[in-house]
């Protein structure tokens, strides 16, 4: 592991969001949902998520989660991601979504 300083970590956009529309993504090569989050100030944006195995759609709408949002968009098949949600993979590789336990405001910075 490489160690990093706190000033590369402050470089990395860890935004609170709550997903207000989740779609099928049959374009997909691995099995995946289109997600539009509200990220507060920092506008609504879409990403595409594996995140299948775990979560149906209604699961998944109004819940908060934590994604990366200053990457450069990335073409995935025929969808143009956003940002990167955040998750874990479980003991299969399924992932599991990096989600917040008590409500804050769209846009806080992870710290």
């Amino acid at each position: 592991m490489e160690p990093i300083t706190w000033h590369d970590f402050e470089k990395v956009e860890l935004r609170a969001g709550t997903i207000l529309e989740v779609a099928d993504f049959p374009e997909a090569r691995k099995p995946a949902y289109m997600v539009k989050v509200d990220f507060g100030e920092y506008g609504i944006k879409w990403s595409s998520a594996q995140i299948t195995k775990h979560y149906t759609k209604d699961e998944l709408l109004g819940r908060q989660i934590i994604g990366v949002i200053n990457f450069p968009k990335k073409q995935i098949a025929t969808f143009m991601s956003e940002f990167l949600v955040t998750g874990m993979a479980d003991e299969n590789g399924d992932i599991v979504l990096t989600t917040i336990d008590k409500p804050v405001p769209n846009g806080n910075k992870l710290i």
